[in-house]
């Protein structure tokens, strides 16, 4: 099909709950994407940060296809080979001691505040199961986690929520402090604000955070869906504040672009749980399993956390080198390969990610005057220097 007759088709049958832009994608290979007319474009999106691996990685097509022809799915019913090995490779590579398997980064996180629930009516009493969490974070699209998401636009058309959130500003232990009382089992944070903004905190906030979590007696949970797995130069987030949750949830990249989630926590919080208490017909099937453990094997093998630390920093100097004389750039900030570029007040995202859609370079309006960068982690220095001159370019057309 052209991408006027895909376009059609989903105006035309697809609920109105996206308004994409006009293209159509039809193949990858690495930080490459073809539309259905054969034009290629550098991708510094990702998929939101989901094919971290890069698009089609030989080695995650390679697990797929093989476990596609083997066996797909017998539900959690029955011991799953896949997925106790990848428990047991994301435990070796993490704080944690036992993970759950789900399908998404949402369901990761209901996951996560179904366990501090149920741990807290163990070790806290029935009134301790209020979550703290922040304001522009964001942390999914269920009932639960867009309630626990603290941005109201996000809220506000699905009342009423469920209770049990309370809000406080991002960075600001103080107010943090202050919000937690006897009602209060677990503070939930991104490290890195993702869809907020790329909000990058103090370096002593979330080592703050760690503190006055133990001496209260209350639970973090951070939500690594978009840093975790290399995106910021490191594993996880969290290890640059040499800290550690109590509960962490993974998915974007963690299937190397096939759908998995995941929640982890050590062994004291994680056996709250008992049979019954929680569940997911598709969670951690043998395909998804397969996909993730390619995945993981890719980033550890080819080094793309490292490769995320230095690309993300070369880019950010490429674009500051290309715009060092243009008032259209107000900043750069982020970690490894998850970056904001805020631009001018008269600079608009929308326009620069139509000008860059039209030069060939995939790049995401994340506000009104910030573009998000997340490039695969496989992108080399010649890429950055490519999507460097077309980012440019489209932010001093649109500023002039």
């Amino acid at each position: 099909m052209q991408t006027s007759e895909i376009m059609s088709l989903s105006q035309q049958y697809l609920m109105p709950v996206y308004k994409p832009l006009p293209v159509a994608f039809v193949r990858g290979q690495g930080c490459r994407l073809w539309d259905a007319e054969g034009k290629e474009y550098l991708d510094f999106v990702a998929g939101i940060a989901v094919v971290g691996v890069g698009h089609c990685h030989p080695r995650v097509v390679e697990a797929i296809c093989e476990q596609a022809g083997r066996l797909m799915h017998t539900s959690n019913l029955y011991y799953i080979g896949p997925q106790a090995q990848l428990a047991q490779r994301l435990t070796e590579l993490s704080f944690a001691d036992r993970c759950f398997f789900a399908n998404s980064g949402a369901e990761a996180n209901e996951a996560a505040i179904k366990l501090a629930r149920k741990w807290a009516g163990q070790n806290l009493g029935g009134q301790s199961r209020d979550i703290i969490t922040a304001d522009q974070s964001f942390h999914g699209r269920t009932l639960a986690t867009v309630t626990a998401t603290g941005q109201e636009k996000y809220r506000k058309p699905f009342a009423p929520l469920p209770p049990g959130f309370k809000y406080v500003p991002f960075n600001d232990l103080a107010a943090l402090e202050a919000a937690v009382d006897e009602s209060t089992c677990a503070v939930l944070l991104e490290p890195i604000q993702g869809e907020g903004g790329i909000n990058v905190p103090d370096e002593d906030y979330l080592p703050g955070v760690r503190q006055m979590c133990d001496e209260r007696g209350i639970l973090l949970i951070l939500d690594e869906i978009q840093t975790g797995l290399g995106r910021t130069g490191r594993w996880f987030a969290y290890e640059h504040w040499n800290i550690q949750p109590d509960i962490m949830t993974l998915a974007k990249s963690l299937g190397g672009g096939f759908p998995i989630g995941a929640a982890l926590a050590s062994e004291e919080v994680a056996c709250a749980f008992e049979p019954g208490n929680h569940a997911s017909t598709f969670g951690g099937n043998h395909l998804a399993c397969a996909a993730a453990l390619a995945a993981l094997e890719v980033i550890e093998t080819e080094d793309l956390a490292e490769n995320a630390a230095r690309m993300g920093a070369a880019l950010r100097q490429m674009i500051d080198d290309q715009l060092a004389d243009s008032a259209a750039l107000e900043h750069i900030r982020g970690r490894g390969l998850l970056l904001a570029v805020q631009l001018s007040e008269n600079v608009s995202a929308k326009d620069v990610q139509q000008r860059c859609l039209e030069s060939g370079l995939v790049v995401n309006a994340l506000a009104e005057h910030t573009i998000r960068l997340a490039p695969p982690l496989v992108v080399t220095e010649e890429e950055c220097q490519q999507a460097a001159r077309i980012l440019a370019a489209a932010i001093q057309n649109s500023y002039e």
